[in-house]
């Protein structure tokens, strides 16, 4: 007899996802952007606020397309995605949409958490009619830039820097894809 493997899936967050979200995201922000991001800053963000505005935005989102996935193992949060219409200037808010943000716990990446992650997200992003996806991923962040072209993603020239509270940039390069 042979032992199963894993239970692996990705599913729509619940609102009770939220605090495991914030887990996943509080621990990523601390591996991924130590760089840029002073650890002050990120002691200085509550839990509790992160986990009330992401269970507002899996409960009640400001658009019927905005969603938020989440990557399982077992019953436990392994990371987490939010897609919902590209915002962008240059965008089509009826043909765009956008992986908003998209984290995998440091010690579960590379367990296929994130390819399944990304396809639902795609699948999701699809069956809401939109026909092309966009993702802003850090210019830094090298590991993510090689997942996602490799997933067929292209850059399109776009870029954009962000300002943290300290006053530090983060700059991110436009990804995209057809969504046919």
């Amino acid at each position: 007899m042979t032992a199963a493997g894993p239970d692996v899936s990705a599913r729509l967050a619940w609102p009770d996802d939220a605090a495991a979200i914030v887990r996943v995201q509080l621990e990523t922000w601390r591996t991924t952007w130590a760089d840029v991001v002073p650890a002050e800053e990120l002691d200085a963000l509550d839990p509790a606020e992160l986990t009330e505005r992401w269970a507002q935005t899996i409960g009640a989102p400001k658009d019927a397309r905005m969603r938020v996935l989440v990557a399982l193992e077992r019953a436990d949060v392994r990371g987490f995605a939010l897609v919902h219409p590209s915002y962008d200037p240059d965008s089509d808010q009826v043909t765009d949409g956008e992986i908003g943000e998209f984290m995998i716990g440091a010690q579960h990446r590379r367990a296929g958490h994130g390819s399944r992650l990304l396809q639902a997200a795609v699948d999701t992003l699809a069956a809401d009619r939109f026909t092309r996806a966009v993702w802003w991923v850090a210019a830094s962040d090298d590991a993510l830039r090689a997942f996602v072209t490799e997933s067929g993603w292209a850059a399109d020239g776009a870029h954009r820097e962000l300002a943290t509270a300290s006053g530090a940039t983060l700059k991110q390069v436009r990804l995209h894809t057809g969504l046919a």
